[in-house]
């Protein structure tokens, strides 16, 4: 069957493939997210993207005892409860989980898929995040993320989605702002396309939150290696990430926030086997008045008392 101009869609009992000329991707209902991003045959995940509450702690912020009024963040970021997925193809609402499969064929084709996500925060009390994927034909996924404002709970660090891909990546290019920037460390950078060779991490003595890009419009990841050992290419591939409607900020390091909170010295970094990527739609700021007790700006930081939406396409041509 020609899939050009339609979407394949699999209807499976535990996930629902959705694929296309160079691409198959899979939703999982026992994982909750997206479990597979395979273009031209390279898989781009290594974990399914989930929502990201925590960025590593700076001098700053343990100076000022954010690590502490936060800490609830940091398991909310390490530990995730999906509680609902809802599937939609083109009109049809199934309406959540199980989808009755029984009528369907493996020569299933769509206009547009949408897969959304709802996942409770281990927080005291709970609040929500949603994170909608929506398919169109050739492949690009629209990913919209909704997080509910919620009274009584503490500031957040950031609020993102993280993605592990399977290898280290070459490197990165992207257009935005020049060099590492935070919402109050943007004066200076200018607005341009960059080129960054492998996955750069600030040397600090004790490792801490480093490497984001505020303002960004795009950025396309560039890898060489798979993990499958029957893939003899070689030859280096793309995942692209743009905004669909505002710019978002990102960074892409060979670690995770908890890595890095985990490491009291830089000797102590595990080794550099993944590649992670945040793409936030809120990032607190970084602060350096001085370590020993400043707080950020008051305009840095991120209530949790309010809603956060952001949108990106992953896939993007």
């Amino acid at each position: 069957m020609d899939y050009t101009n339609k979407l394949h869609v699999v209807y499976g009992d535990g996930s629902l493939g959705v694929g296309g000329a160079g691409f198959h991707y899979i939703f999982s209902y026992e994982r909750g997210g997206l479990e597979s991003l395979k273009l031209n045959g390279k898989e781009w995940l290594y974990r399914t993207p989930v929502p990201t509450f925590w960025r590593a702690t700076t001098d700053n912020d343990r100076g000022s005892g954010f690590n502490i009024k936060s800490a609830q963040w940091l398991s909310a970021d390490y530990f995730q409860k999906c509680t609902a997925i809802d599937v939609t193809v083109d009109d049809h609402d199934f309406g959540g989980l199980p989808l009755d499969n029984d009528h369907y064929s493996n020569e299933e084709t769509a206009d547009k898929v949408t897969v959304a996500y709802t996942f409770e925060t281990l927080t005291v009390p709970a609040t929500t995040v949603t994170m909608t994927y929506t398919v169109k034909v050739g492949g690009p996924i629209t990913v919209h993320v909704h997080y509910t404002g919620k009274e009584g709970l503490p500031e957040l660090p950031v609020m993102g989605v993280r993605l592990v891909m399977p290898t280290l990546a070459d490197g990165f290019e992207y257009q935005g702002l020049s060099g590492e920037t935070y919402p109050d460390r943007m004066a200076g950078a200018e607005h341009g396309v960059y080129q960054i060779k492998g996955l750069p991490v600030a040397k600090y003595l004790v490792p801490q939150e480093n490497g984001m890009h505020m303002a960004t419009d795009w950025v396309e990841v560039t890898r060489t290696t798979t993990q499958n050992n029957a893939d003899h290419d070689g030859q280096p591939f793309s995942l692209k990430v743009a905004k669909a409607d505002q710019p978002f900020a990102f960074s892409c390091l060979p670690y995770t926030a908890e890595e890095l909170e985990n490491a009291t010295h830089i000797e102590e970094l595990p080794l550099e086997r993944r590649t992670v990527m945040v793409i936030a739609g809120a990032v607190r700021g970084v602060g350096g008045i001085d370590s020993w007790g400043a707080d950020v700006e008051q305009r840095y930081h991120i209530p949790a008392t309010k809603d956060i939406d952001f949108s990106f396409v992953l896939n993007a041509k």
